[in-house]
């Protein structure tokens, strides 16, 4: 593990992708539990596979995390991952479809294309890149409702 993947996100302590996740969870959690809510259990592992994606990637690509935010809009959740570098991913342009061959890699961004929605890209000031998209979030059927 090289210096920068182990550096904290400013301002939330995350300085891995578990740690964005519990982040995320727990942000959402608390909004939607102080309205009486529960969020849909599909929504949240969507949420958990598209922070785990964009914060491994900015730490194996990025030159490490630079910053990790979460916050919750009536729509969902967004997500944004701060890192070191300003290069733009390949796939920031593609349209989501999966590598013809397999590389060992290169499923990430359709993940995140398929499960996100406002997905955006924009360099830092200072140096670096920010990549924040919205995972939509529906609320949990009720018991015994039927499950979709």
């Amino acid at each position: 593990m090289n210096a920068t993947s182990t550096r904290r996100a400013p301002g939330t302590g995350v300085d891995s992708a578990a740690g964005a996740r519990a982040h995320a969870e727990a942000t959402v959690r608390a909004r939607w539990e102080s309205e009486g809510r529960t969020p849909h259990h599909r929504d949240m592992i969507d949420l958990s596979l598209v922070v785990s994606e964009l914060v491994t990637n900015a730490i194996r690509h990025g030159a490490g995390l630079a910053g990790f935010d979460a916050w919750t809009t009536e729509e969902g959740v967004r997500i944004a991952v701060h890192d070191h570098s300003d290069v733009i991913p390949e796939a920031a342009g593609a349209t989501g479809s999966l590598p013809v061959a397999h590389r060992g890699s290169g499923y990430g961004w359709p993940l995140v294309i398929e499960l996100a929605r406002d997905i955006d890209i924009r360099r830092r000031p200072g140096g670096g890149k920010t990549i924040s998209v919205l995972v939509p979030l529906r609320d949990e059927p009720a018991p015994g409702a039927r499950r979709g």
